[in-house]
């Protein structure tokens, strides 16, 4: 896999493998990374032909490889996928608008079908939607309001992503002076409602005002632009943030800040951003992004950053970043004009957090701060330097003399923003480096992958050190996974333990206070996740929103550790248990088997087959075992299927609620669903999951009295409407355990590797195999 010219970590090659080198017709992967890296760089060092016909552009393909395969510099992930081969999609992410309009609503679904079909993601404002129940005088009828669209864009989605390779995903912006306001802020409360969207309140600085001094304010009819009712500022705010607290939306993003350093007011106002917040777009305009590595800019040996090898690198990435503007093959028309019209791009960073580990510093101290401002301001200097020497060569971008810089002396720029703090989740596995500007999530921590092998992952740097300084043991690294920090572990030296820190040991306002200071010299925005313990209360998050407002930030995303329902264990503590507890839960064991059983076999057609399972009840007539049959014996389908049944028996023989079977079963997915009397079947897992609801549930509630296990073990069979209900609706296999605690800010299952997603910069990502909910 041409290790040798290209270092790459084992996880980095996994995910490569899985979502970014080209494959066969049969799936057979026919590129190494060395061969992407090449393609990538020659594609896109190509366009300088553009300018200059006579160009040698092997010398930019060199100084682009280098840079990539070196690992120094990345672009976004469409890019590494797509430059060179047909598709040529490169951009990651768009924005489009939304009139009050039937039409304009459905003419927008069908462009964000064919965004997310060539695999970007999209962000939209419906803030130009009328409320809800207002008259729609053109049919005599009444209108559905903005978040019953939003769900209507979000079942789009859904469609289109099972469909494609990569999954869609949207940002909704609904300014806080719209009708539906509350509606808006209330419609993530299921978190298994609206899906495909992470959503924002577009905060007014008149809205923040008055909600400090605890005034009402005006809520704007966008179709009349007539005031319609007043509300009460603080307590807008306050749902915002009991929302925030119980699940991590809405987040808030700050309208009027965003627009003051809009570049081109002329051309339209910014409305919405990406779906992680970074990047203000106006619409139609597209996100054209990229990563410099910073823990590659540090001479370990002398503990200092190396800024000239920053400083040139930089210079490639603003290169680099301009010709994929031409090189994209864009969705749309309307997008390619806008794009190239303003020519922005948005040069970021990650690595940081092992940037100030290599140099020794604490990543929540005053140092850590100075050296985040003093990074940033460099790589924004380097970078219009940059885009200044682009224009002599090629021009200012088509839309300067309607923007800000041309009354500007010396600021005839390429591009009409330069920087953005962009989630890095699977460029950074690739890097192998720390995401973004986030602190690191874990030192040691257990992964499982697929076939539940178990291993043990430790940070590089955490291990190289842990060597040298004779603390490093399997056990130890083991208890640090365990633990998930490792400020109270004695055996690890003081020093090390004072720079080490994760995400668990640093209070919110220190995440607000690094975001500020990179934002400082940011032209768009910064993707970051604040993180908050679970005994963190709404007036914590309320304090860090305030302190986010003050500082200069253009919005906020927050997550408290345990708010999400679908939540997993990843990085855990033991539970301690008392002694009779323990004594009671080891003494159950699982009911014998009689001699004789009995019970019905359920044909049900699944997209695999038909599946014949068989329910088998003992003498008492209690559920005790389950078999399952689907094509030949020796299979792969029929050993999971084997697995799938003895588990259940046990289960069943051990007195496990029969609700919460279901529940681990319904809505299991597999790529061949299929349909069975008018009813989806998603996997061969939902398919089990309905019969034993038939057979076990509304059977036995046809008949009259409840059975009970026999010597008080297990539950009665009857189960509770409510806990029926919410089996027969759960849309996913995710395991909650309630006895199991977490730390950390592990959101939910992988769909596609069955990993941990962990809620980093405003996204949910997997960091086994680099799946993104984000795109």
């Amino acid at each position: 896999m041409a290790r040798e010219s290209v270092k790459l970590t084992e996880n980095a090659i996994r995910v490569l493998n899985k979502r970014y080198l080209v494959k066969s017709e049969s799936g057979e992967v026919t590129e190494t990374p060395k061969d992407m890296f090449r393609r990538v760089a020659k594609n896109i060092a190509s366009a300088d032909k553009l300018y200059d016909k006579n160009k040698n552009t092997e010398i930019a393909e060199e100084e682009f490889y280098r840079v990539i395969s070196s690992l120094e510099f990345l672009p976004n992930s469409p890019t590494l996928m797509n430059a060179g081969r047909e598709l040529q999609q490169l951009a990651a992410c768009f924005v489009l608008p939304i009139e009050d309009s039937m039409e304009s609503i459905f003419e927008t679904i069908k462009d964000t079908a064919m965004i997310h079909k060539s695999g970007g993601g999209t962000g939209f404002s419906f803030s130009r939607l009328r409320p809800k129940n207002a008259p729609v005088k053109s049919t005599g009828g009444i209108s559905s309001g903005p978040v019953s669209f939003m769900k209507v864009f979000n079942s789009a989605t859904q469609a289109v992503k099972q469909g494609g390779t990569r999954r869609g995903a949207n940002m909704g912006i609904l300014r806080v002076d719209h009708p539906d306001i509350l509606d808006f802020i209330m419609c993530k409360e299921n978190d298994k409602e609206i899906t495909n969207f992470n959503i924002s309140v577009g905060l007014t600085e008149d809205f923040v005002e008055k909600a400090m001094q605890g005034e009402e304010y005006e809520l704007i009819e966008p179709h009349t632009k007539q005031p319609v009712q007043k509300l009460n500022a603080k307590e807008v705010l306050d749902l915002i943030v009991k929302m925030a607290w119980k699940n991590g939306e809405p987040g808030i993003i700050f309208l009027d800040r965003l627009n003051k350093e809009n570049p081109t007011p002329a051309i339209g106002e910014i409305e919405s951003t990406n779906p992680c917040g970074e990047q203000p777009l106006l619409p139609y305009e597209s996100c054209n992004l990229g990563s410099i590595n910073l823990s590659l800019a540090v001479d370990e040996d002398a503990k200092e950053i190396n800024w000239e090898k920053l400083g040139k690198t930089v210079k490639i990435a603003v290169h680099f970043l301009d010709n994929v503007i031409d090189m994209n093959n864009y969705p749309l028309e309307r997008i390619s004009k806008m794009t190239r019209s303003n020519r922005k791009i948005g040069l970021g960073v990650m690595g940081f957090a092992d940037m100030l580990i290599k140099l020794g510093v604490k990543y929540n101290s005053e140092e850590g701060i100075i050296i985040a401002e003093k990074v940033m301001k460099f790589i924004l200097d380097r970078a219009t330097d940059a885009s200044l020497g682009l224009a002599k060569e090629r021009g200012v971008f088509p839309n300067f003399e309607k923007s800000i810089y041309a009354k500007k002396k010396n600021m005839r720029l390429r591009n009409a923003t330069l920087t953005t703090i962009a989630p890095t989740g699977s460029i950074g596995i690739i890097s192998g480096c720390s995401s973004g500007i986030e602190p690191l999530f874990a030192l040691s921590y257990v992964k499982k992958i697929l076939d539940n092998e178990r291993f043990l992952e430790v940070h590089p740097y955490f291990e190289k050190i842990a060597k040298e300084k004779g603390f490093y043991s399997t056990e130890l690294m083991e208890k640090v996974a365990g633990v998930g920090s490792i400020k109270d572990i004695e055996e690890i030296p003081a020093d090390v333990r004072e720079v080490f820190v994760t995400s668990f040991d640093i209070s919110p306002s220190w995440h607000i206070r690094m975001q500020a200071a990179f934002q400082k010299y940011t032209h768009n925005a910064v993707s970051k996740t604040v993180n908050f313990p679970n005994k963190s209360t709404e007036k914590d998050i309320k304090e860090v929103y305030t302190l986010a407002c003050k500082t200069g930030c253009k919005g906020v995303t927050v997550y408290r550790d345990g708010s999400r329902q679908e939540q997993v264990l990843n990085i855990e503590k033991k539970k301690e248990v008392p002694a009779l507890e323990e004594e009671a839960i080891s003494k159950i064991v699982p009911r014998p088997r009689p001699n004789v059983t009995h019970g019905t076999t359920t044909k049900i057609a699944t997209g695999c087959g038909n599946l014949y399972v068989t329910i088998n009840e003992d003498e008492a007539d209690l559920p005790f075992e389950v078999f399952m049959q689907m094509g030949k014996a020796g299979g792969c389908a029929m050993s999971q299927l084997e697995a799938i049944g003895r588990l259940l028996s046990l289960a069943l023989r051990s007195g496990i609620e029969i609700s919460s079977i279901i529940e681990q079963l319904r809505g299991i997915r597999c790529p061949s669903p299929s349909w069975e009397k008018g009813g989806r079947i998603f996997s061969c897992s939902d398919a089990i999951a309905r019969v034993i609801e038939r057979r076990l549930i509304k059977a036995k509630q046809k008949q009259t009295p409840e059975k009970e296990l026999p010597s008080g073990e297990g539950v009665p069979l009857s189960e509770d409407k409510g806990t029926i209900e919410k089996a027969a609706g759960s849309d996913n296999g995710n395991v909650k355990l309630a006895s199991e605690k977490k730390t950390g800010n592990i959101v939910g299952v992988c769909p596609d590797c069955g990993g941990s997603l962990w809620h980093v910069e405003g996204c949910m990502v997997c960091r086994a195999c680099g799946y993104s909910k984000c795109g």
